[in-house]
């Protein structure tokens, strides 16, 4: 299963109505008219849920080096697409500033000319429930499925394997793309799977058992 229709944020979806209420308050004007209203924020959405979900991973490892390389991986992508991320701890939010609007650190008051370049994403909000719960219970689903149908090692992985897509990425187990995969093998499964040494060597068997038989289940919708 691949999706890549996935519900923008919410910030997203405000400023989108924002944006054509204020296009029909203009009479329908041409927008190449203007002086670059378009590009507000000028950072794409889903580079806006990456730092959002490297923020998090961040905040969750328990090794400290790991927590750095989420953090320097998040600000290598944001500062990719010219904003600063930050994040205000008095009311848990992740901010990214546009750059020009930055010096030493600290934004400059002065710079800033049009405010809703900036994005925030609350970091304790709940996030979508629904689709959450419905992610997760298909994914416990094809566990329950591989502990019937093949080996408890393989079983003991999809365990491992189904928390990390559901909590990390609210995604189906045959969802995965290659990136994840590799995220699965080399962070969160030695660290937070407490994988044994039968595990650890049949790993990629258990991989494609997972994919194997979630093929065989129906999959929750998009």
């Amino acid at each position: 299963m691949t999706r890549t229709d996935d519900e923008p944020p919410e910030w997203a979806r405000e400023r989108a109505r924002e944006l054509m209420a204020a296009e029909d308050d203009a009479g329908g004007a041409d927008p190449s008219d203007g002086d670059g209203g378009d590009r507000v924020p000028d950072v794409p959405v889903e580079v806006v849920d990456e730092a959002e979900r490297l923020t998090r991973l961040a905040r969750e490892a328990t090794d400290p080096a790991a927590a750095e390389g989420y953090r320097d991986r998040r600000d290598e992508l944001v500062t990719s697409h010219e904003y600063a991320p930050r994040v205000r701890e008095e009311d848990d939010t992740l901010v990214l500033y546009p750059e020009e609007w930055m010096e030493s650190g600290t934004v400059q008051l002065d710079r800033i000319e049009e405010t809703d370049r900036a994005v925030e994403v609350s970091l304790s909000g709940p996030g979508d429930p629904d689709r959450y719960r419905e992610v997760a219970a298909y994914n416990d689903a094809v566990v329950d499925a591989i502990a019937e149908r093949a080996d408890d090692v393989h079983a003991e992985t999809a365990r491992s394997f189904a928390a990390f897509m559901s909590n990390h990425y609210v995604r189906a187990v045959d969802d995965a793309t290659p990136e994840m995969r590799t995220e699965f093998r080399e962070e969160f499964f030695p660290r937070n799977g407490w994988p044994t040494d039968e595990q650890r060597s049949a790993l990629e068997e258990s991989l494609e058992t997972i994919e194997r038989v979630a093929g065989e289940l129906d999959e929750p919708e998009p």
